[in-house]
């Protein structure tokens, strides 16, 4: 990954990335975009999150010591050898999900056994839909453990 250029945010930037970034939370200044040949991300020490397409993604660091209790999909322990290949969730893997969960939504993916983050994603149906159906894409994996974006912070 090439990075084209890089540049603190002023507040009102941050203020209306804010409003658009779930699971985490910025501070009000020395937060610098960071623009490559494949994403703009946003660090804080390290990266925080990625933009795709008009929605910004936390980054699986920022949210390792976070509890995620919404917009969650919990993955039985046969799915992650794919997820952390980058295969997309399938819904036959998903042993539990936040059914708040609406199609195009960010959606973090927790193991079962530790419920910790593996993958972020799109949802691709909702939260119930994950949860009955035994066939399909549930979630667009975006960013997982081992891409470019978790590597960036080592």
């Amino acid at each position: 990954m090439e990075i084209k250029k890089r540049h603190f945010l002023s507040k009102k930037d941050i203020k209306e990335i804010k409003e658009k970034l779930n699971f985490i939370e910025l501070p009000k200044k020395g937060v610098e975009l960071v623009v490559t040949d494949k994403y703009d991300i946003l660090y804080v020490d390290e990266p925080v999150a990625f933009k795709f397409g008009d929605k910004w993604i936390p980054t699986l660091k920022a949210l390792s010591n976070k509890e995620i209790k919404e917009k969650y999909a919990i993955v039985d322990m046969g799915a992650i050898k794919f997820l952390i290949n980058g295969a997309d969730v399938m819904a036959p893997g998903i042993v539990d999900a936040d059914e708040s969960i609406e199609k195009d939504d960010v959606v973090v993916v927790l193991d079962e056994n530790h419920k910790k983050p593996i993958c972020v994603g799109i949802a691709l149906m909702s939260g119930k839909e994950m949860k009955e159906k035994s066939k399909g894409k549930a979630i667009k994996n975006l960013h997982y453990v081992g891409d470019d974006i978790w590597n960036l912070s080592k």
